[in-house]
């Protein structure tokens, strides 16, 4: 299976798709300047305590206040608290954890107004990132992921991954771990650490206890609340989790990121270093690898897959409902029950690709067609849990119901992927009148003149949909060679597959977009009498 990893930089947000033989599986969107993300530490200040819930409410910057339920206080909360009194009352110096003398550990049917206070200040992890109504869930069991093992102050464990199989192997990082690992900490080793060198493992303990350090003498300086610690590049932590020495490329488009995955790939697995390529051409990095396509046909409430069966997928907060239907299925056979069991098996296939594409989490109900016999039943359920067993997200499956149901739990951290794959008509911001559209390409060329006369922008990138883009640069004399004769050479125009028909954006030579809809509207009266009708618009809505 060729597996690749196809990575869009722009300046709001990182999309990171995972092909599997050229077949979108995994897709993730992580904002540049994004708050409130899953392991940043804040240092947060109780606000209340809610007994009824065993849980309390904490102020860490955020709209809504956080959660802390006693069951993620930790067994050691009591050494953690007393050790953040100790760093907080002398704030010149880092307490080492290695001389502190460990407190007994709390009791796990304890309640949280037995350990702790309003007003307290405490040092949190992000568990869960604020989702719909909700703010983040916390946790203070503090953890520093790396790429061969979880550093977690305040204990004394080794564990090692349950997938490295070999029991020498698992015996020698657990030796290995415990001659290199500092008083005061557990760690979890990970299944990349598996046949890796002492050198490599000890690097990556130092770094992680540096940055643990480093976190207690921020807080130190620091006033609630505020945000004490965060990942260097969210792009290089979210390959950190989804790289695989299986992956035969790394695409990436932009210079910078390309520098910081090529680097830290070249650190983790130095034989795969040049499977990281940076990507340089004008077509869209995602139009050029068919993503845009992809996820245009499979975001949408009804998702096709083979021989015309579908499945339909309806949401709410924490509960996903997913019906099968065999549609005007073009190889059906004669027996209806041997029919059923192969749309079951494929919409299996399929089910499976959207909980990770989506990253959906919560409960999914999934309503199979109906089959007669035991045996089709136990035969989809195991094909259920074999096409799921690579999901990274936890997960449990149960056994089809009496009525047909399956029913499965998903590991939900982040909010599911929503992606709108309908489109809103540019021109008329679905009021339902719409300019002719064969007008379309004189505003163009409008806007084109206003940028090279007007705003003396000579290099420029306008994209627009391919089908206007195959009508603009169609036949010898072409309405691009037109416009390049009259404006100069210095400007593109090229296809974007993820715009809709009568819609255009503009980008300089920095890759900074141009907003021409708020710059040109203000140089001709017309344009001027429709933004006024635009802002009637919106305050009447």
């Amino acid at each position: 299976m060729k597996s690749e990893l196809i990575v869009d930089v722009n300046h709001e947000e990182v999309s990171i798709a995972l092909l599997e033989d050229s077949r979108l599986v995994s897709l993730q969107k992580e904002s540049r300047n994004i708050a409130y993300a899953v392991g940043d530490l804040y240092m947060a200040k109780v606000k209340k305590i809610m007994p009824g819930l065993n849980a309390a409410f904490l102020d860490v910057g955020y709209d809504k206040d956080a959660f802390l339920h006693y069951l993620d206080l930790g067994p050691q909360f009591s050494t953690y608290s007393k050790f953040l009194e100790e760093a907080m009352a002398d704030k010149k110096k880092v307490p080492a954890i290695s001389r502190f003398k460990p407190e007994p550990d709390i009791p796990k049917q304890g309640t949280i107004q037995d350990v702790v206070k309003p007003g307290q200040v405490l040092l949190v992890q992000i568990a869960k990132e604020p989702i719909s109504s909700k703010g983040p869930r916390l946790t203070t069991e503090i953890s520093f992921t790396g790429r061969y093992m979880v550093l977690m102050p305040f204990g004394n464990k080794i564990s090692v991954s349950q997938k490295i199989k070999s029991t020498e192997e698992k015996i020698r990082l657990r030796q290995l771990v415990g001659s290199i690992k500092p008083k005061g900490f557990s760690v979890i080793v990970r299944t990349s650490a598996e046949n890796k060198k002492v050198a490599e493992l000890n690097n990556e303990m130092r770094t992680l206890v540096k940055c643990w350090e480093d976190s207690i003498a921020k807080m130190q300086r620091s006033q609630t609340p505020s945000l004490i610690y965060e990942e260097d590049s969210r792009t290089v932590s979210v390959i950190r989790d989804m790289f695989s020495p299986n992956f035969e490329n790394i695409y990436v488009n932009e210079s910078e990121t390309f520098t910081q995955i090529q680097n830290y790939v070249a650190l983790i697995a130095p034989e795969n270093k040049d499977i990281v390529k940076l990507y340089a051409k004008d077509t869209p990095i995602f139009d050029n690898f068919n993503i845009t396509r992809q996820i245009k046909s499979s975001f949408g409430k009804t998702v096709s897959f083979r021989s015309g069966a579908y499945i339909i997928i309806e949401s709410t907060e924490a509960l996903h409902v997913i019906d099968v239907n065999s549609g005007n299925r073009s190889k059906a056979s004669q027996d209806q029950e041997s029919n059923a069991l192969d749309v079951n098996l494929r919409a299996a296939d399929e089910i499976a690709r959207q909980l990770r594409l989506r990253d959906m989490g919560g409960i999914i109900v999934v309503d199979f067609i109906d089959m007669n016999k035991a045996e089709h039943r136990q035969t989809l359920y195991d094909h259920m849990r074999e096409v799921m067993a690579n999901d990274r997200a936890r997960h449990n499956i149960l056994p089809l119901s009496k009525f047909g149901l399956m029913q499965i739990t998903r590991q939900r951290v982040r909010p599911a992927l929503d992606i709108t794959t309908s489109e809103q008509c540019p021109s008329c911001f679905g009021k339902g009148e719409v300019q002719a559209s064969i007008l379309f390409t004189d505003k163009l060329e409008e806007k084109i003149e206003y940028l090279v006369e007007h705003l003396k922008v000579k290099k420029f990138t306008m994209y627009i949909h391919p089908f206007v883009e195959a009508y603009v640069k169609k036949g010898v004399f072409s309405l691009f060679g037109k416009w390049r004769r009259r404006f100069g050479r210095g400007f593109k125009v090229i296809a974007d597959e993820s715009l809709a028909y009568l819609e255009y954006k503009v980008f300089d030579d920095t890759n900074k977009e141009i907003d021409l809809k708020e710059e040109s509207d203000i140089s001709s009266s017309q344009s001027k009498n429709r933004v006024k009708v635009k802002n009637r618009d919106k305050e009447e809505n």
